[in-house]
């Protein structure tokens, strides 16, 4: 399937996001074969740059045999690839391209944890080397008909959909980022300093604790499309009851209904109407996993429509979500772990407040 429009995302991400200089190396990882128009088109783009890239697109199905016969060490196997593509790349583009997006849903979790805790480290040095500023990545996705399933729309809508909520249908894509980044940082700005969040509602009664933490402002740059302001709450702040009124999707597994309670950063309880017992597996991976490491407010108001694709739905414009797990170095979060699960909770009834400042109220901020 080709349209133009994946030319232009290729130039926003390549020239924007990424800001590939000549000399450098770009890794770029497509999770399927479909995705040949926009890996060709990111591939002339970076060219065009005066950078160098590797292609890289998995094989459907592999990792479908690799659950199903890896034994033992072979979990704990880490490509060399995988290793080299931080330590010895500029940057890092991946795209979603599955299609298949429920292939895993059978495997057994132990399998696919133990295969993430051996991932940790290389998920880790990424982070670390971001926020140091020695290498840039950028998720994005192809639209295949497996996604567009998934959001229950046609072929034809949800690449409408994913065009949109990028931005480049615009007649200027980087001029509308970077509008929606200046917006986004009078938010940054006013939470610069803050101690306390308090998030409260009909699904949430939190504290977070933010002191010496930093905002981070998301405008089109690791994640396109983009849309959210975020940080890494400090690891033993966070005390109360959350409850994710969108389904909670973690490697092709929907959990619903999830509700966690937090004592001292930890959780300390979890349920779900459905898939509660993979939960609390994933959450049991290792020792980070039943800590926050980010919390975020949504502010694409264009992303309108639940798709099942976190890269989509932790933007909607009015709803927050919490992520289990690793935080971002840069937001000054230290908890580390295999596992970065977002969840998203609606905010259209409930306020934010900072220092006892409401900010945000009934899906729309006040500043």
């Amino acid at each position: 399937m080709y349209d133009a429009r994946f030319d232009k995302m290729a130039q926003v991400i390549v020239n924007y996001s990424i800001e590939v200089k000549p000399g450098q190396t770009v890794y770029v990882w497509s999770t399927g074969f479909a995705a040949q128009p926009l890996l060709l088109s990111l591939y002339k783009e970076i060219l065009k740059a005066g950078g160098n890239a590797y292609l890289r697109a998995d094989v459907p199905g592999a990792s479908e045999v690799f659950y199903q016969h890896a034994q033992g060490d072979q979990l704990d196997f880490v490509s060399p690839v995988d290793r080299i593509s931080v330590e010895q790349f500029d940057a890092y583009i991946r795209i979603g391209a599955d299609t298949n997006t429920r292939r895993l849903s059978n495997a057994d979790p132990e399998k696919i944890t133990r295969q993430q805790s051996a991932m940790r480290p290389v998920l880790n040095r990424r982070m670390e080397l971001s926020a140091q500023g020695k290498y840039n990545w950028c998720v994005t996705q192809f639209p295949t008909e497996a996604y567009a399933m998934d959001a229950e729309m046609s072929r034809a809508e949800y690449s409408e959909f994913v065009f949109s909520a990028c931005l480049v249908n615009d007649p200027d894509p980087v001029a509308s980022w970077r509008t929606l980044g200046k917006t986004q940082q009078r938010y940054v700005d006013f939470l610069k300093g803050k101690r306390e969040l308090k998030v409260q509602g009909p699904n949430a009664d939190l504290t977070l604790g933010i002191d010496g933490r930093v905002f981070l402002n998301s405008e089109g740059r690791r994640n396109f499309p983009d849309g959210e302001i975020f940080t890494g709450p400090v690891e033993d702040s966070v005390n109360g009851w959350i409850r994710y009124s969108y389904p909670a999707i973690y490697n092709g597994r929907e959990v619903s209904g999830v509700q966690l309670w937090f004592e001292r950063g930890r959780v300390v309880k979890a349920t779900a109407d459905k898939n509660e017992a993979f939960l609390n597996k994933v959450l049991d991976t290792d020792e980070g996993a039943r800590t926050l490491g980010e919390f975020a407010i949504g502010t694409n108001y264009g992303i309108t429509r639940f798709s099942r694709n976190i890269l989509f739905d932790e933007k909607i414009g009015g709803t927050i979500h919490l992520a289990v797990g690793s935080g971002y170095p840069d937001t000054g979060a230290k908890n580390k772990s295999a596992v970065h699960w977002d969840m998203i909770a609606g905010m259209q009834q409930g306020t934010i407040s900072a220092d006892d400042v409401v900010f945000f109220k009934d899906g729309q901020f006040l500043i």
